[in-house]
């Protein structure tokens, strides 16, 4: 939102007062009244509208602040949307379902939460959701974890934070690629340096759940065999169907645009359903495209796991998106974000300083709001100008957005994650939070990588 600016200038208490009604209204709508986010940021802009009226801004000023800060994130659009259709092609193709099956063949009884880390960070890296990782594997792993007389709140801090990685980590995420888009780095270019803080806080955690793990443990594992044999009765598991994810894979190595690198993700595993899947036709491929892939195999934990992607998924993240970059567009054209900043200004050009600050925002947000999508935009669009100035390639901020703001949200009771987390595993935010470890590891991590300067790239 570099484009977007202030219509006017306002103290700092006048800002800092209406930040708090405004955040405070959504926080309580969201949290209190456990609505969508999308109704209390909608009345959030028209109190904004109001309060700029009652400035005496002019109106074209005010709607210019809407669609600046919603045009932004146009290119985070056409991205969703190939997330959406490459998700559903690699349905339809087998690549999914062989990724599931060849993590679930690593579960045995011995170093059980390390496993379950790994698998859920598998998982989590092939579809891109983390809350569909724990709704279906992560319900399976605690249902064995009771059966082996195991902690369920270790079990849970290892679905989380396995679930965080894959999510963090994944071009499917849709959380990746708004981190990503709102300071407009390449998709593949920002998972690439989120490895110099995620790989550190990924082999502290596996070392942490292999030590608390019980050496050897016997039992009935059941469920996952259920799992492991309605997807190769499914017919889809094929070591074919791994060959998008290779020509994914090449492309994002050679550095290829995103949109070309997805684009070839999607027609590869489109060609390759029609050899995966019996009565394939072309009909059925545009309606898995648009509307997501269907599963029907009557296990209803499978179905939940391979019943996704598909552009219309994608409609509440891009609606989602478009309202909550209009509101940041707000409030810098209404001069609120830059007299917020005008105070530590000075401060913000130690990059030590600048850094801390980004990620103790994005964690702020997440606390007050509970919505992680609106941590990583209002702190990127607050920030962005800041790390320009400073003279910081714009990857070191969406790697702050992700490591304080993504993998944050499952640790605050009331926040999105927290209660849907809570509700799936029957286990309460308070008892897993001290053993997600990648979520606890990964904004000490990039604070401490700020203060030292290790890795923190440079523009040339």
């Amino acid at each position: 939102m570099q484009h977007v600016k202030s219509a006017q200038e306002i103290s700092v208490w006048e800002a800092i007062i209406i930040t708090i009604l405004v955040i405070g209204g959504v926080s309580y709508s969201i949290i209190g009244l456990e609505v969508t986010p999308h109704i209390p940021i909608i009345f959030a802009i028209i109190t904004l509208i109001l309060y700029g009226l009652c400035k005496r801004v002019k109106v074209s000023n005010i709607e210019e602040g809407i669609f600046e800060g919603a045009k932004s994130g146009i290119g985070a659009i056409f991205i969703f949307f190939f997330i959406g259709m490459l998700i559903s092609s690699w349905m339809a193709s087998g690549t999914i379902p062989t990724f599931i099956y060849l993590a679930l063949e690593t579960v045995n009884g011995q170093f059980y939460y390390a496993i379950v880390f790994i698998v859920t960070s598998l998982i989590g890296l092939s579809i891109g959701s983390s809350l569909t990782t724990a709704a279906t594997l992560g319900v399976a792993f605690m249902s064995i974890s009771n059966a082996l007389g195991l902690s369920d709140a270790i079990t849970a801090g290892a679905v989380i934070s396995g679930a965080f990685f894959g999510d963090k980590m994944s071009p499917l995420s849709d959380t990746t690629n708004l981190a990503s888009m709102i300071v407009k780095v390449d998709l593949f270019e920002h998972i690439k340096n989120m490895a110099w803080t995620t790989i550190p806080a990924f082999a502290l955690s596996f070392i942490f759940f292999a030590v608390l793990s019980p050496q050897e443990a016997s039992a009935d594992f059941q469920t996952i065999s259920l799992f492991k044999e309605t997807l190769k009765d499914l017919g889809f598991v094929k070591w074919y169907s791994l060959i998008p994810f290779a020509i994914l894979a090449i492309l994002a190595i050679k550095k290829v645009p995103s949109i070309l690198t997805l684009s070839a993700g999607v027609i590869s595993a489109a060609a390759l359903a029609f050899f995966v899947q019996k009565d394939f036709s072309f009909s059925s491929l545009m309606t898995i495209l648009f509307a997501g892939f269907q599963s029907d195999t009557g296990v209803e934990q499978v179905d939940s796991l391979l019943n996704r992607g598909g552009m219309e998924s994608m409609f509440f993240s891009i609606s989602l998106v478009l309202l909550a970059l209009g509101l940041g567009g707000l409030f810098i054209k209404l001069g609120i974000l830059p007299s917020l900043l005008k105070g530590i200004q000075n401060h913000l050009k130690k990059i030590p300083v600048l850094i801390t600050a980004a990620a103790c925002t994005a964690i702020g947000i997440n606390i007050t709001i509970g919505e992680q999508y609106l941590s990583i935009l209002l702190t990127g669009s607050t920030f962005q100008n800041a790390f320009t100035k400073a003279g910081l390639h714009l990857k070191n901020l969406s790697r702050v957005l992700e490591d304080a703001g993504t993998v944050i949200n499952p640790l605050v009771p009331w926040s999105v994650c927290g209660v849907f987390l809570t509700g799936v595993l029957d286990v309460s935010t308070v008892e897993y939070l001290p053993f997600a470890f990648f979520c606890l590891l990964s904004p000490v991590l990039t604070i401490l990588y700020g203060i030292t300067g290790l890795t923190i790239k440079k523009n040339s």
